[in-house]
């Protein structure tokens, strides 16, 4: 058995239970070496079923031409390939617009515990590390690419990120194998390719170890995260305590726990915990953090990141996303467009009832206090106020007989459970 094979049966021994063996596949040197690996290996082991994924994100015109030539490789080697294309969103970085694109694509392939290999090796780990450390990254982002992380229901590996490039080059010319070459890679206007074309070759010049060096520091790194992702752990215990509105399907912490910890520790608790959610801020937008936490007002707090926001409400910090943050359609009887659902009853014999949302001035009979003014009760229940506007309303009759969730905002026998939405999808 080939040296690289074996270390690569060997990297993936824990691992042979998974139900698919998906195998990221650009056409390109590296990828064309692990599927060429998988492949024979597949002819003498037995293996999960093996599938080749191919992204084609349309930017750039010689790319037309890989799907079919993934095609053919594929065809020659017995494994089946599933093409799939993207869209790029528009960004301020198109390298990072086309990584999201393909990993959400490969994200939605995977099913429960089915794995993605992708080709990434020891000189991509050491590129990485130096391209971290010139943006100023901390230990999360130094810790470079972890050997496997989940992804979407499954899971990604990369099997060969103990591997030199120089293994897997020696290995495609020993085998004769075809692959493509991205133009893109040589534009040294990129960032990554600059490091790789112009920088390293340097470095190695006069370190010629140093991508294994780089490569290990990254390794010492993630041993380090593994310890602050500990502590995270123990920090944010406290501050995992029960949510007031158990029917709110929204992630969210308790604020005193955090302000009692020091400013580092409340950092490092807020990455390990966002890092489900969210790209990660840099330090420059850390005073999002303060500003929200020490808000004297905490109704009008917000800090807004990549993905999604952070509110405070109820002595907690919430995780908004997707469809929270969208402004919902008008209610059409039991639908709320982008604001879930909702469902109600009234006494017998009640008339056809109308649901609305806030529009400001409403008031409700409250058994043995009057009419009272809806906002001055919303604010006696502690609900965080990015919840009142979307909060259905049940009126008869022109008058308000029942508030969402609120049992003590019902008329007698008028009952209202709205069931809002998840961060993920617009209907619960």
């Amino acid at each position: 058995m080939h040296p690289l094979a074996a270390r690569l049966l060997a990297n993936l021994a824990p691992l042979r239970n998974a139900p698919t063996w998906y195998i990221a596949y650009s056409g390109g040197l590296d990828s064309t070496v692990l599927l060429h690996l998988l492949a024979s290996l597949a002819r003498e082991q037995a293996l999960p079923r093996l599938v080749a994924l191919h992204v084609h994100h349309g930017l750039q015109m010689p790319a037309d031409a890989w799907p079919a030539h993934c095609s053919r490789i594929c065809h020659g080697l017995g494994v089946p390939l599933q093409v799939l294309r993207v869209t790029v969103e528009p960004g301020a970085s198109l390298e990072q617009g086309a990584r999201n694109a393909r990993y959400g694509a490969f994200s939605r392939c995977l099913q429960p515990d089915e794995l993605l290999l992708t080709a990434q090796h020891r000189d991509d780990q050491a590129e990485t590390l130096l391209f971290r450390l010139l943006r100023g990254a901390g230990v999360r982002g130094l810790a470079g690419m972890p050997a496997q992380r989940r992804l979407g229901a499954g899971w990604l590996v990369r099997p060969l990120l103990d591997c030199p490039r120089s293994a897997l080059l020696e290995y495609a010319q020993a085998q004769q194998l075809d692959w493509v070459e991205d133009p893109s890679n040589a534009d040294t206007g990129l960032s990554r390719n600059y490091l790789r074309h112009t920088v390293l070759p340097s470095v190695h010049a006069r370190w010629p170890q140093a991508s294994a060096a780089l490569a290990r520091s990254a390794g010492h790194l993630g041993e380090a995260l593994e310890l602050l992702d500990s502590l995270a752990e123990e920090d944010l215990q406290a501050a995992r305590s029960p949510a007031p509105f158990a029917w709110l399907p929204l992630p969210s912490l308790a604020l005193a726990p955090l302000r009692a910890l020091s400013p580092a520790r409340q950092r490092n608790a807020l990455q390990h915990w966002l890092a489900a959610f969210t790209r990660l801020p840099d330090s420059r937008h850390w005073a999002g953090w303060d500003a929200l936490r020490d808000a004297p007002d905490p109704a009008n707090a917000v800090w807004r990141l990549t993905d999604g926001e952070l509110r405070a409400g109820a002595g907690r910090i919430w995780w908004l996303a997707g469809p929270w943050l969208q402004v919902p359609g008008a209610p059409s009887g039991g639908l709320l467009p982008g604001n879930g659902q909702v469902e109600w009853q009234g006494p017998p014999g009640s008339q056809a009832a109308e649901v609305r949302y806030r529009q400001g001035g409403e008031s409700i009979d409250v058994p043995g206090r009057g009419q009272r003014d809806l906002k001055r009760l919303l604010n006696e229940s502690g609900l965080p106020s990015f919840v009142r506007s979307r909060l259905p309303l049940l009126f008869c009759d022109g008058r308000l007989q029942a508030v969402a969730n609120l049992p003590s905002l019902c008329q007698s026998g008028w009952q209202m459970k709205w069931m809002p939405p998840t961060n993920a999808q617009c209907l619960s």
